[in-house]
């Protein structure tokens, strides 16, 4: 009998172990509403957590570093990737050694095994988006050396494109060690109305919003956000954006699969 039972626990924690993370909701993460957590010169923001369509583990979350913050000591992610998202200050970011100082705006992809810190060397508070991810597929650490490995994006040096709207900006379209495609891109809207019609796709997405205000409808359901807000798109859901503002609406938007 004790061994019946010794075998069933260990069965059941196995199963346990291998449960998936609840689903992240779609919707919208109002920058204003993040709980907040203080530590060492810095404050950390929690957006989300859990899985998604395409990934076994999903994390969003800010943090803000004061000026003149200790960096933490470098480090490596075993199997996630990360993609950090400069939102205010001056970030040093340093990826197998090599180091490049980014304004706000810029970008960072950090595959896995990549040793990597971040640093605050501006005159002001640092503040940065880290999304953390892990594929349901199978890690391919030769797809994204292939695609360029470690990619750093100074925001300086991109060069806006005109559209019937106001502009968009390129950052990247690639594979990825997680994901078979990866892309982002800002859009800015000069006046009020729709990016474009309602429409699905199998990329979940994600809208992060600079500079306005605006719209984002998600299966029918209406969210309105403002500077810092995250709209989040799972896949096939139909969705679309507008600039409900008298300014120009100014966003980040970035799709995988």
């Amino acid at each position: 009998m004790k061994r019946l039972l010794l075998l069933f626990l260990v069965t059941n924690m196995g199963f346990i172990g291998m449960a998936q993370l609840k689903q992240v909701d779609s919707g919208i993460y109002k920058w204003a509403e993040l709980p907040t957590k203080e530590g060492n010169q810095r404050v950390g923001r929690k957006i989300m957590e859990g899985s998604s369509p395409h990934f076994s583990f999903l994390e969003i979350h800010a943090t803000t570093q004061d000026k003149g913050a200790k960096p933490a000591p470098p480090h490596t992610q075993k199997n996630i990737e990360e993609l950090v998202i400069v939102k205010e200050g001056r970030l040093k970011l340093t990826m197998n050694g090599k180091s490049d100082v980014l304004p706000e705006g810029s970008v960072g992809l950090i595959p896995p095994l990549t040793e990597q810190s971040m640093e605050n060397v501006g005159d002001v508070p640092l503040t940065y988006y880290i999304m953390m991810f892990t594929s349901k597929k199978d890690m391919d650490i030769q797809r994204g050396q292939e695609a360029g490995g470690p990619l750093s994006i100074n925001f300086d040096d991109l060069k806006p494109e005109k559209t019937g709207k106001g502009q968009s900006i390129s950052y990247f379209e690639r594979p990825t060690a997680m994901c078979e495609y990866f892309e982002m891109h800002v859009t800015q809207l000069d006046r009020k109305g729709p990016s474009h019609k309602p429409h699905s796709h199998v990329e979940s997405e994600i809208i992060i919003v600079v500079e306005g205000e605006a719209e984002m409808t998600i299966n029918g359901e209406a969210y309105q956000g403002t500077k810092g807000d995250l709209f989040f798109v799972k896949s096939n859901e139909i969705h679309g954006i507008s600039n409900i503002g008298e300014n120009p609406c100014r966003y980040y938007a970035f799709k995988w699969k």
